[in-house]
């Protein structure tokens, strides 16, 4: 069936996802949000957005309102993307004390490239020694994929060669065109469910933070929340990489400035 989406239907699930996740959808999305959605209209039996969004408001159907969270939050991601980040992280963890776990946060997961790309840098650098990688999500979907840690092989193209090597398994016979994280790397990486846009779980303090490429999704005010709320979970001296295309002016004085992109927490 081929659902078309009204401009007001369009105006309801604008202020959905911006009272679950605190996300601006511009007019632009609006094709978008049909895309995403239209099948889960004909899953449920529905024939329209506007019947679709009744349907979010019963209390009866929580599970259909994180469905439709992880529909419009899902964002591409890859392996090794911005690499000057994952430099920043190398060199961070390299000065570290060894006293206590070196702790890193890829704070907007998605399917798990960065937090995996991260754990690649920490296991290179420290060993054995204690660290630990956390990727937050708010869509339980893409995070069900990160925790498999399986991915296309097209997806592989950032890795540094000796790390594709050291740390995935090439698929073969079914699984051919895929890579597989080795499983000893895949357990040193959690994945929690949390949402920015509001109280955080008890996550603990972070030595380094990644939050990319996610405030391009925020107005200025629910910028400032969320990165108050990031902010609060570094420790003094940690690092935070924020997106290229992303800036920290007018949004918060808690960090300086290291590079274009970079920040420390005085």
């Amino acid at each position: 069936m081929n659902f078309q989406i009204s401009d007001q239907e369009f105006g309801r699930f604008q202020r959905f996802i911006y009272e679950a996740a605190g996300i601006s959808l511009s007019p632009a999305k609006k094709a978008l949000v049909c895309g995403r959605l239209s099948k889960r209209l004909q899953a449920r039996h529905v024939s329209s957005f506007a019947d679709y969004f009744e349907l979010l408001g019963s209390e009866a159907d929580r599970d259909e309102v994180q469905t439709a969270i992880d529909l419009l939050t899902t964002n591409e991601t890859y392996f090794f993307r911005e690499p000057r980040h994952f430099e920043v992280l190398r060199e961070a963890a390299a000065a570290a004390s060894r006293s206590q776990p070196f702790r890193v946060w890829s704070a907007a997961s998605s399917s798990g490239e960065e937090a995996y790309s991260m754990a690649m840098v920490l296991d290179d650098t420290l060993g054995c020694a204690g660290w630990e990688v956390l990727g937050t999500d708010i869509s339980t979907r893409v995070l069900q994929r990160a925790r498999t840690g399986h991915y296309l092989m097209a997806r592989a193209r950032h890795i540094p060669p000796g790390y594709l090597k050291r740390y995935c398994l090439k698929g073969h016979g079914t699984q051919d065109g895929t890579l597989l994280i080795e499983r000893g790397l895949r357990n040193r990486v959690s994945f929690v469910q949390a949402n920015l846009n509001a109280a955080l779980p008890q996550l603990g303090s972070f030595d380094v933070i990644f939050l990319r490429n996610v405030m391009i999704y925020f107005n200025a005010n629910t910028k400032r929340q969320v990165v108050a709320r990031v902010i609060a979970q570094l420790k003094p001296g940690g690092c935070l990489c924020i997106g290229h295309s992303e800036s920290l002016n007018d949004i918060t004085d808690a960090v300086r400035p290291l590079a274009p992109s970079i920040y420390r927490k005085p």
